[in-house]
């Protein structure tokens, strides 16, 4: 089924450095939404997570070659996330499109001084991992890199900042986009490694990284459905 973006998405937002007001909380499971197609299996990727020698954990996913997509489209996604599109007659918000189980909201929270999305500006991500209300996520997160060759942000866990750290990478192959991505928990301190497994039972176990590893399969994958022509629509260009 084709996918139309609506005009309005694509009207150019008001230079800000900051964006009012957002509401202080989303309760309770997300409506899922209803799309013509499912998600991707996990056994579609090649994941794992390890500790790593610097006492921080790494949760890593190399996912199946995204069909059609190519890095220029990824970047601008990731500068574009807010807004609808049109499926069949229904409009729906981009980012529940994106995960229709488990996004909730998406906005960006601060952009630089031009008004444009890149390194600097924040967004807010709020969704509930595998429908655990256990695994709510509800974060700011700021822009460290956006460009075809990947993107990296920084979210605040319980009010620190550098707990944290996401990193995409993403390279044209034959026929679309090779895209990895991890998620790198805890700090670089000697002292870190004897305190990490509290750390990660109160802000990041396990389960809930394993969690994390299905959502993003299903998330990424997503994306060869509607990007293409989204960005299409959105720039007027084919790649």
């Amino acid at each position: 089924m084709p996918y139309q973006a609506l005009s309005a998405a694509f009207v150019p937002q008001p230079p800000a450095t900051v964006v009012g007001q957002y509401p202080t909380s989303f309760r309770g499971v997300p409506r899922p939404v209803d799309l013509p197609w499912g998600l991707k299996p996990l056994g579609s990727a090649t994941y794992g997570f390890d500790d790593l020698p610097d006492g921080r954990t790494r949760f890593w996913i190399r996912h199946e070659v995204l069909r059609g997509v190519t890095p220029r489209m990824l970047a601008w996604w990731f500068a574009h996330l807010d807004g609808e599109v049109v499926v069949g007659r229904r409009r729906i918000d981009r980012y529940r499109l994106w995960h229709p189980y488990d996004h909730v909201h998406n906005s960006y929270a601060r952009r630089r001084p031009d008004g444009t999305i890149g390194p600097g500006a924040e967004i807010r991500i709020v969704e509930i991992l595998g429908g655990n209300p256990d695994y709510r996520v509800d974060i700011v997160t700021r822009i460290e890199k956006l460009d075809e060759d990947g993107f990296i942000h920084n979210p605040v866990l319980h009010g620190v900042r550098g707990l944290a750290r996401m990193e995409y990478a993403s390279r044209a192959v034959a026929g679309g986009t090779l895209y990895e991505n991890c998620l790198v928990f805890g700090v670089r301190h000697p002292a870190y490694a004897l305190v990490r497994p509290l750390a990660k039972w109160l802000a990041f176990p396990d389960a809930k990284g394993e969690t994390w590893i299905r959502h993003n399969v299903e998330e990424v994958g997503m994306l060869e459905k509607f990007l293409p022509e989204l960005y299409r629509a959105g720039t007027g260009l084919d790649a």
